[in-house]
């Protein structure tokens, strides 16, 4: 009764929000919300860690952005056919990386990911460092128009839902228990005759593909897809927002997320001081909130539920 409570006061928030906060700003929240439950599917329940997830998030971003200006699709076919061709990606990137765990994955998947960047940076249709600009905000169905920032702030939302519950029913199915068997143990699920490259191809498969959703989703609100977005520096700040909310955790990631983009729209007007800043709270999470804020708050939970 309590979870259905709270899942209908999110829901009026969410619906109320645009008319009290700037919807550009809550639509990068959703964003990096679907952004940051597609890393923690491979960290948080693979114990996957992608140095490169960036790539799949903005090339995304090159393709939904593409195929909406210079292929006249209507949005959602936009953000399907992105979804796909990012989850195909991620196959490939599974193929190649997936015997590998460790640090060697993720300087495998960091290798990948800067090929896919000078890749970008080369291709005629990128325009390179300019970016591409100039993205339509094309009709949902081909009759709806979301042009405005009202309308594309609830298709974001019930897309962003859809994501999140889709992520939802991955990490609580038995795709997702043998996920974190191989986390915790991946010889014990090897020598029950399961395979795991298999399993760590099909997560980090979905990963990209909910990644690669993301970016899409991201280049339509913005309405530019640049390289920035396959950066290293991306990808070290959704590493961030994993960690500040609780890896492992179904809210925690989302709830850094959110804290994260938020920070940066605050602490815009300090310049570089704000990058200190995020240092410094980086550093008291480490330090002090090893699981992080939802990791630590579920934890005090269960903690003050066994002295009662």
């Amino acid at each position: 009764m309590t979870r259905i409570l709270l899942l209908a006061a999110l829901a009026v928030v969410a619906l109320a929000a645009p008319f009290f906060v700037y919807p550009i700003l809550l639509m990068t929240i959703l964003c990096f919300m679907v952004f940051a439950s597609s890393f923690n599917l491979l960290l948080g329940y693979a114990g996957l860690l992608c140095f490169g997830h960036a790539m799949f998030f903005g090339t995304g971003a090159y393709i939904g952005g593409w195929l909406m200006k210079e292929g006249g699709f209507s949005i959602e076919l936009a953000f399907a056919a992105t979804t796909l061709a990012m989850a195909a990606l991620g196959w490939v990137v599974g193929l190649i990386s997936a015997r590998r765990g460790g640090i060697q994955f993720a300087m495998i998947t960091l290798a990948i990911s800067q090929f896919v960047y000078f890749l970008l940076l080369r291709a005629p249709f990128t325009h390179g460092e300019d970016g591409l600009q100039r993205i339509p905000r094309s009709d949902l169905f081909g009759v709806i128009d979301v042009s405005s920032n009202l309308s594309l702030y609830y298709l974001i939302l019930a897309i962003s839902v859809a994501a999140i519950w889709f992520f939802y029913r991955i990490v609580h199915s038995p795709f997702g228990e043998v996920l974190r068997a191989i986390r915790d143990n991946e010889g014990r699920v090897e020598s029950l005759g399961f395979v795991p490259e298999r399993f760590k191809i099909v997560a980090l498969t979905l990963s990209a593909g909910l990644a690669g959703l993301a970016g899409a989703m991201k280049a339509s609100v913005y309405q530019i897809a640049t390289l920035h977005d396959l950066s290293f520096h991306v990808s070290g700040t959704i590493i961030f927002m994993a960690l500040l909310g609780g890896l492992g955790t179904m809210a925690g990631p989302m709830v850094g997320a959110a804290l994260i983009v938020m920070l940066n729209d605050h602490l815009a007007q300090f310049g570089e001081w704000a990058l200190i800043i995020q240092g410094t709270v980086f550093l008291v999470v480490i330090l002090f909130f090893r699981r992080g804020l939802v990791g630590e708050l579920q934890a005090f939970i269960r903690r003050r539920s066994a002295k009662a």
